[in-house]
C-alpha cells in the first residue's frame, strides 16, 4: 500500500514504532477484544510482539500489513485495517478492529471496501475474511463489504471464548467477481 490511502472519511496510514498508546487504546477495551481474545491485550504484548509483528509485514510484503485508520476530518484514530499475507500468494485475507466510538458509523464497511479494491490493484486473485460464527456484526459488514459467505470451520482453542462451539466463518470474493460489480 502507499503511506496512505483514503476513502470518503477516512486515511489509512502505516503503524510506526511511535503508534504504542493507539494500540494500547484499542486492545484495552474488553468490547473490542470480545471475539478475538476476550482480554485486553497486555502493554508489553503490543510494545514486544504486535507492533513489531506489524512493522515486519510492511518490510517482508509490500503493499500489505495493518494501517492505522484516521478520520479526515479532526484526525481521530478510529482502529487498523488489515490486508495480510496468506499462504496462497494471490489470496489476501483483509480484517479490521476499530475503538468502539467509531462502531455503528459505517467505517468498518468503508475501510475493508477500500481495502478490498486495492488488493486487487495490487494484483490479487482473492480476497478472504474471517471470523466467529456468533460475531453478526462483522459477518454483516464482511456481507455489506463485497464478500460472499464460503464456509463454516472450526478449529481446537486452549481455552475457548464463549461461542466458539459453533465455529468459525470464512468470507471471501475474487478478482472476477469483484470487477463485475456484483458486490455493490
Amino acid at each position: 500500500m502507499a503511506a496512505r490511502l483514503e476513502t470518503e472519511r477516512l486515511r489509512l496510514r502505516r503503524f510506526g514504532t511511535g503508534d504504542v498508546e493507539l494500540l494500547v487504546l484499542l486492545d484495552s477495551d474488553p468490547a473490542v477484544m470480545r471475539f478475538l481474545t476476550g482480554q485486553p491485550t497486555p502493554r508489553a504484548e503490543i510494545e514486544r510482539v504486535i507492533l513489531p509483528g506489524i512493522l515486519q509485514v510492511y518490510a517482508e510484503h509490500p503493499g500489505l500489513g495493518t494501517f492505522a485508520a484516521e478520520e479526515k476530518v479532526g484526525g481521530a484514530f478510529v482502529g487498523w485495517f488489515g490486508m495480510q499475507p496468506t499462504d496462497d500468494p494471490a489470496t489476501v485475507g483483509v480484517g479490521y478492529r476499530l475503538v468502539r466510538a467509531a462502531w455503528g458509523k459505517g467505517y468498518a464497511t468503508e475501510g475493508t471496501k477500500a481495502l478490498i479494491a486495492h488488493a486487487f490493484a495490487l494484483g490479487m486473485e482473492r480476497v478472504v475474511a474471517d471470523t466467529m460464527a456468533v460475531n453478526h456484526r462483522s459477518r454483516a459488514v464482511m456481507r455489506r463489504s463485497g464478500l460472499r459467505f464460503l464456509k463454516v470451520y472450526h478449529e481446537h482453542f486452549d481455552d475457548p471464548l464463549p461461542g466458539t462451539e459453533f465455529g468459525e466463518v470464512l468470507y471471501g470474493t475474487d478478482r472476477r467477481t469483484w470487477e463485475a460489480g456484483t458486490h455493490e
